[in-house]
């Protein structure tokens, strides 16, 4: 009456999944499924928790968060500047020796 196979059939199905992929491929094949399955329920649990947020969040607050727009000024990408690399021009421009004379 289920449409599961059982007994006879899941045998009949992991042989002919043994003489298509080989016995080499059976532990990658089993890999990849194992890691495609992972990504997929940790991506369900992610839509999850969005949607849950969202409905907890006020329609006009949603629609307002949308349209701001990520600013950052020019003084705090200057800062996230190691001064190594801010001191890299200038050493670029100085002349060496072979070039004065």
């Amino acid at each position: 009456m289920g449409f599961l196979p059982s007994g006879p059939e899941v045998w009949v199905i992991l042989i002919i999944i043994l003489i298509v992929f080989g016995a080499g491929k059976l532990p990658q094949v089993g890999g990849a499924l194992g890691k495609g399955i992972r990504e997929f329920r940790i991506s369900q649990k992610q839509a999850m928790e969005e949607d849950e947020e969202d409905e907890g969040e006020p329609e006009e607050a949603r629609a307002a968060a949308e349209k701001k727009p990520a600013a950052t000024s020019t003084a705090e990408a200057g800062a996230t500047k190691s001064p190594a690399s801010a001191a890299k021009p200038a050493e670029e421009a100085k002349p060496t020796e072979k070039e004065t004379a």
